[in-house]
Order: C-alpha cells, then structure tokens, then sequence
C-alpha cells in the first residue's frame, strides 16, 4: 500500500494550505551529517509510485527525485554535521536538522506533518505520523528528497577518504566499514560519540601505548 494524501487533504480541510512533509535520513550511521528534507505539494498531486525511500531501488528514489523537486510548490534540505551530532546527541541533531530544512521553505508551511518525533521551536502545527513515510505522500516524497542528497554527499566523501568506502555503504556500521575503521581509525567524519568509533578510538589508542612502550624497552 503506497502512502496517500489523507493527511494533507485532512489538513486542508482544517483550513490550511502550505502543508510541508519532513523527514530526515542518517539517523543511524557513524559518519557523516544527519539530513532532512522538508516539501510542500500542490494540491491534488499524484506521484505514483512514490513510498518510503527505503523501500525503493536507488534509480527509482533518483527519478522521483528529479519530479518531486520540478513538481513541489517549495523544497527544503537542512542537515547537521558530526560536531552537532557529537556535542547534542543525535535525537537533538536530527531535530535542529529539521527546523533548519522547514526553514529553507520559500512560501513557508503553515502546517507540519512530520515521520514520528516532535518538533519542539516550530510555531506552526505540527502533526507527528507514526510510520509518516509509509503513509503521507508529502513525507514520502522528504523521505526521498533527504536520502538522494545525503548519498550524494557521502558519495563525495568517498573522494576525499576512499579508504573507508563511503560510496558503497554511506557510512552505515556494516561488516565493511567496521572493517576499514578497525583498519584506519576514525577520520573527520566520523560521529565519535557513537559506541563502534569509541572503539576503534581506544585501539588505536591502545595500540599508540603499545608502540610507545616497546619502543621505549627497545631503547
């Protein structure tokens, strides 16, 4: 069952007009910024197709890309990099990742629907839609909009560190990049607030003692 506009059309009937779906992806990697998108559609828009960005293929999130962004009245991307991650946790940080891509709206919503959590500081109505992506066309279509951009930005990280592989799995915890982390330490993108790059933060550690000490007995 593909999402529909039962809740935008449930909105309008309350009296509003610019209604912004929001949604935010990179919640659970170690590297890289947390993204959210932020889209108003035109009344009455039909996206056939278009679902929770997870459960499409990477050529159908970028051809829905390609429309969502020629189609919306208005579309916003915000994002927060790792030092906000790192320094408000990564619930806060998806939150002021959010406000930031709300804020990016040119005409601004007078109404929120929104995937799942809160949205403390807005001064509009916000309405927090359990499973949103799955339901609402206009999250869905944010769903899509922040995951292109947040693969695209990781696909350029991977020129700037290709050791890690950041084109292939975008900084999620796979095998893969656990293997490179343990193998390199973390790099600058990183999120060293995160259990698995603590780790890998105290090897490398560990291991500059063990260098230390040896070459000291060595000595």
């Amino acid at each position: 069952m593909e999402p529909t506009d039962e809740f935008e059309r449930a909105a309008r009937f309350c009296g509003y007009r610019r209604i912004a779906g929001v949604d935010e992806v990179g919640r659970g990697p170690l590297a890289g910024p947390v993204v959210a998108a932020a889209v108003i559609l035109p009344f009455r828009c039909r996206l056939i197709g278009v679902n929770d960005s997870k459960q499409l293929s990477e050529r159908a999130r970028e051809r829905f890309y390609i429309a969502i962004r020629e189609r919306a009245v208005a579309t916003g991307i915000g994002w927060a990099d790792v030092a906000e991650i790192d320094q408000l946790n990564i619930l806060e940080a998806t939150r002021l990742a959010m406000r930031r891509a709300l804020e990016q709206l040119v005409p601004p919503p007078d109404y929120v629907l929104i995937d799942a959590v809160s949205l403390p500081g807005v001064s509009i109505p916000v309405r927090p839609i359990i499973k949103g992506d799955s339901l609402s066309v206009s999250i869905a279509a944010a769903s899509i909009v922040a995951k292109v951009t947040r693969d695209r930005l990781m696909a350029s990280y991977h020129d700037t560190f290709p050791e890690y592989g950041f084109v292939s799995h975008k900084g999620y915890g796979t095998a893969e990049h656990l293997e490179r982390l343990a193998r390199h330490g973390p790099c600058s993108i990183h999120r060293r607030s995160f259990a698995p790059v603590k780790v890998a933060i105290s090897a490398r550690e560990m291991e500059q003692i063990h260098f230390t000490d040896s070459t000291a007995s060595d000595a």
